[in-house]
């Protein structure tokens, strides 16, 4: 398989399930400017979308969206527990957490992203992203993981974005329960050597 991505993006969530489930793969770097890969290609040939994270699979079917990848790779190792069984309960409630992160703070948080965004709009977009951070705070003061007291790929994917917090000078220390999920995470091996691979 070959993951694409480039570094500082949403693509790093399935990078990290990828090292969590110990599946061979093939890194492929990605400018997010001029849509190149590091060899050469165009990008939008493989993802018309235009963004990471693509997955090449062996039979040549390329799959987006990082919650559908995830849960895909996760299905090929089901004994590694990165996603409960599907048609269960669990896996609604797992199902349930990717899209709050994708809407809520994937999406919600992107805007920031724009420098020229107006204060007055970037303070709208700060109120509503900490209610969701104090949301998140008060789930995360009563379990280790998002989805019960196992790592999953829905803790891959909110250890993605809320990295971003860095670049907003959003200082998540705020939230001492989310401060220290992040430390949590950040500690996994997995976790670390999709850092250092993207550097």
């Amino acid at each position: 398989m070959k993951l694409y991505y480039a570094p500082n993006t949403c693509s790093l969530s399935p990078h990290i399930v990828l090292r969590e489930l110990g599946l061979p793969f093939e890194l492929v770097r990605v400018d997010n400017k001029t849509k190149k890969t590091e060899d050469g290609r165009d990008f939008l040939a493989i993802n018309p979308k235009g963004y990471v994270a693509a997955l090449e699979l062996t039979e040549g079917q390329i799959l987006t969206e990082g919650p559908v990848i995830v849960q895909y790779l996760a299905e090929l190792k089901p004994e590694c527990g990165l996603v409960p069984t599907a048609g269960s309960w669990e896996r609604l409630r797992l199902q349930e957490w990717l899209n709050f992160i994708t809407s809520e703070i994937h999406a919600g948080s992107a805007p920031l992203f724009n420098t020229t965004l107006p204060e007055e709009a970037r303070l709208a977009i700060c109120e509503k992203l900490f209610r969701r951070f104090d949301f998140l705070q008060q789930v995360l003061s009563g379990s280790d993981y998002l989805a019960g007291n196992t790592f999953s790929v829905a803790d891959a994917y909110l250890f993605t974005v809320l990295r971003w917090c860095r670049f907003f000078a959003i200082d998540l220390k705020r939230w001492s329960a989310l401060s220290t999920y992040m430390t949590r995470i950040a500690s996994r091996p997995a976790v670390q050597a999709a850092l250092l691979a993207e550097l």
